[in-house]
């Protein structure tokens, strides 16, 4: 098998246990919503440690990985993500569970921009488009925990032993899969953040992946809830189950999307129909009904991620590393105002009124995105 094969492999069993990890805690919160006894403004509240603390470690993130190659920080932090989810599950008090939760996503950051920066160095030995595919395994890993998170709850398996036992797995994966991942890819330029006037290229991917952050943060954390207290589920993770499902399985053709009608058509396409999809769980929140829009909504918000990362990875004026942790700023940004935002809007109005955040968030990505694509026609000319 050749280097680079064993390379995809071991980098696509780190966006695996990545996605697995996530969803084990994302597929839990009515589970500590209940524990808690919180409601939803104040479960908001303690949703805005993961924001801020993903904010700390992204200059830190930025650091590491232009100072070191990144699969150091990679497996560091990943180990330690592990753990702090184990804590997660074994806490006992809401001020241990933002500490853990903060740590959590902390590290989580890290990972995060290491893992992508590892992607995007790994395309260039490619010449298919191969990105789309490895976040992918992280929806399909994600799916396997919403998955294996349903059957927990319906064993009525507490959430410590759940928490314990996908740790166990994840640290095993990610020390065998350690050894192939990418060595010496430290860029020697590029690495410095440049303050002052924005760069364009970077500000207009930023304001995209703030506005996917929303949707898909929100989905992350906020679709078990909607499916317990609004479709009055009792297996709440099937409306979670449903969204990573099909983001998953869309993921996977992604690439070929792309190829096929073009990043511009992609960005209009994925906006239409995560707003179809949320308004069909508006409109009509019945099971049947609110499971296709959750479907739907994980097919456009698919291709948003990837495709945009892919881009940073272009910029003239970065290193990948550097692009992808000043655009994932933008994220964290999304992720910093939408789930917590939902939950105020929630408490004030009713949870099905607050999701309508996630339909103006999507249908902003057209016009934006087409100032991107008019701004990199423009520079190219001038170029």
């Amino acid at each position: 098998m050749e280097l680079k094969v064993k390379q995809r492999v071991a980098l696509g069993t780190y966006f695996f246990l990545s996605g697995l990890s996530f969803a084990t805690w994302a597929s839990r919160i009515p589970t500590i919503k209940t524990f808690f006894n919180l409601n939803e403004a104040e479960l908001g509240t303690i949703l805005l440690a993961m924001p801020i603390s993903s904010l700390i470690g992204l200059p830190i993130s930025g650091w590491l990985v232009s100072k070191f190659d990144s699969r150091q920080p990679l497996v560091i932090s990943f180990i330690l993500f592990v753990f702090s989810l184990t804590w997660i599950g074994y806490v006992q008090t809401t001020l241990s569970l933002i500490i853990a939760i903060s740590l959590f996503s902390f590290f989580m950051r890290i990972l995060n921009i290491s893992v992508n920066t590892q992607s995007i160095i790994l395309q260039r030995n490619f010449e298919k488009r191969i990105v789309g595919s490895f976040h992918g395994l992280w929806s399909t890993g994600g799916l396997l925990g919403v998955a294996f998170s349903t059957l927990m709850v319906k064993l009525h398996v507490s959430i410590s032993h759940h928490f314990l036992i996908i740790s166990i797995i994840t640290l095993i994966g990610v020390l065998v899969a350690y050894r192939y991942t990418i060595k010496n890819d430290k860029s020697p330029t590029g690495n410095k953040l440049i303050f002052g006037k924005p760069d364009a290229f970077i500000l207009y991917l930023g304001i995209i992946i703030f506005l996917a952050a929303i949707c898909e943060g929100g989905m992350f954390d906020w679709s078990g809830v909607f499916f317990k207290e609004v479709i009055k589920e009792d297996i709440f993770t099937y409306g979670y189950l449903s969204f990573m499902t099909c983001m998953a399985i869309s993921r996977f053709f992604s690439d070929q999307l792309i190829q096929k009608i073009g990043t511009k058509k992609t960005y209009v396409f994925s906006s239409l129909v995560i707003t179809t999809g949320i308004l069909t769980a508006i409109i009509f929140p019945y099971f049947w009904s609110a499971l296709i829009g959750f479907c739907l909504v994980g097919f456009g918000t698919a291709a948003i991620f990837p495709m945009t990362f892919a881009l940073a990875g272009t910029s003239t004026k970065y290193s990948p590393g550097m692009a992808i942790s000043i655009i994932s700023t933008y994220g964290i940004l999304g992720m910093f105002i939408g789930p917590p935002l939902i939950g105020y809007l929630a408490h004030a109005f009713g949870l099905k009124n607050a999701f309508y955040i996630f339909v103006v968030s999507a249908l902003l990505m057209i016009p934006i995105s087409r100032m991107f694509f008019k701004y990199q026609l423009k520079n190219a000319v001038e170029n």
